[in-house]
């Protein structure tokens, strides 16, 4: 409730939280347009493939000149202006950083920032929820090990439903079900980044004009996105997840609270206490009025007779039981958010989500029927999309983590809707992503219940 406060004491004491980026495309650039706006944080260095983009988008956001005229990091320091490069390693080990936010969306390349980030001591705010979704709980676990914070970053939707379920269980609340809102049609699964924007409802002129990255996109459309945050969602918070996949049942924000109940209460849920994805569109297509598109909700369950009537009389908005109410947020602001998790892990030492289990996975599953020789693409291409599973499925069967799908080859054909196993590709085993993930099934992983 006083990070603010906290911040203004550091610009007035002249001890601002240091930050560096790493990427600084249309999420980091979100965050970049907030800083100067906000006290006691200096934003020490970028590092970015393209330096140049890189001083594009800090002059789009509204940066002068001045401020990235450093040539190196500690000039910066000196100064307080930021310096702008390529080199990454350097701006991690630089022993005055404070705290380091990943924002490439590269989830092999974002292992490999967080590890090294956790090695030279610093906090890390790790946008890349790609590779929090295939070996987060145990990032988390070499962030302890080193002393460090390890977080998801607030203003994406994984964050925000966290915030959500700490708020229900801090007030005594059960927590029934947790999550986000979707355009889903079950066909959008196929999508394709040459059908993505029809769904979307764009053309393709009016993407270019707008500079939208088809795969970026489809990968929200094909189920992929949302099965990647609702497994960071569930390792963090403990919630279960569907049998064989998200359900995204269709629901207007006053009917939340009557789907997300377990069945044998009318509702969807195999059992209380899961995640779960609200569609806004009808199952013949049609837009729900009032939706959750852009929301994160939680629905929380009064155990007394007192409790419901207090929901009675506030006139909270439950299910015909008055036993099911349902908290949210309908929008989320992605980066222009971040700053609360880098002044959350550098003023108070608490991330705003981590990964406390191996409960969820997410498996490459096949859009079309895969041949051998063919070069997966990863989330939002042309040849899998994301199935969210327990985690103990996901090992059963050597589950292909999404986030590990991209550049590999199969070795064994794939029908359409099949999941990948391991052996189904050829993968590159040097990499720290793969050795981590392996090593995190050898020791979380339990057998399927």
């Amino acid at each position: 409730m006083n990070l603010y406060s906290k911040l203004q004491q550091r610009a007035a004491a002249g001890r601002p939280v240091r930050v560096g980026l790493i990427g600084a495309g249309k999420f980091g650039s979100m965050y970049l347009a907030q800083i100067p706006r906000t006290p006691g944080v200096h934003l020490v260095g970028i590092a970015d493939l393209s330096p140049d983009g890189a001083r594009t988008n800090l002059a789009r956001v509204g940066w002068g000149a001045e401020r990235m005229q450093a040539v190196s990091l500690d000039e910066a320091l000196r100064t307080g202006a930021t310096h702008v490069g390529e080199d990454w390693q350097a701006l991690v080990r630089h022993p005055d950083i404070d705290v380091v936010v990943e924002c490439t969306g590269h989830p092999i390349a974002a292992v490999d920032h967080c590890l090294e980030a956790f090695a030279h001591g610093k906090q890390v705010v790790n946008v890349t929820v790609e590779a929090d979704a295939f070996c987060g709980p145990l990032l988390a676990r070499r962030a302890a090990e080193a002393g460090v914070v390890y977080s998801l970053a607030f203003g994406d939707q994984p964050a925000l439903i966290c915030d959500l379920v700490d708020w229900a269980r801090t007030c005594g609340f059960p927590v029934v079900a947790a999550g986000r809102g979707h355009k889903w049609l079950p066909h959008f699964s196929a999508s394709t980044p040459e059908t993505v924007w029809g769904y979307y409802g764009l053309t393709p002129e009016q993407a270019r004009r707008g500079g939208l990255n088809p795969k970026m996109f489809n990968s929200f459309l094909d189920g992929s996105k949302p099965s990647i945050e609702s497994a960071a969602v569930s390792n963090a918070t403990g919630l279960g997840v569907p049998s064989n996949g998200l359900l995204y049942p269709p629901a207007s924000v006053e009917d939340i609270p009557f789907v997300t109940r377990p069945v044998s209460e009318g509702g969807v849920l195999e059992r209380k206490g899961m995640v779960e994805v609200i569609s806004s569109l009808e199952p013949d297509g049609r837009k729900i009025p009032y939706d959750i598109r852009m929301g994160v909700w939680v629905t929380v369950e009064a155990e007394t007779d007192y409790i419901r009537n207090c929901f009675e009389e506030y006139n909270a908005h439950t299910d015909p039981s008055g036993r099911y109410f349902t908290l949210y947020k309908r929008w989320h602001l992605i980066g222009l958010e971040v700053g609360v998790s880098v002044a959350s892990v550098a003023l108070r030492g608490e991330p705003t989500g981590v990964a406390t289990g191996w409960n969820a996975d997410v498996v490459a599953t096949a859009k079309r029927d895969l041949a051998v020789g063919e070069i997966l693409d990863g989330e939002g291409g042309y040849t899998v999309w994301g199935k969210l599973l327990p985690a103990a499925t996901s090992v059963r069967i050597g589950g292909l983590p999404l986030g590990l799908s991209h550049d590999v080859t199969l070795v064994r054909p794939v029908a359409r809707g099949q999941s990948l196993t391991w052996d189904d590709v050829a993968i590159d085993t040097n990499t720290r992503a793969y050795k981590l993930r392996r090593q995190m099934e050898a020791m979380f992983a339990v057998p399927a219940r």
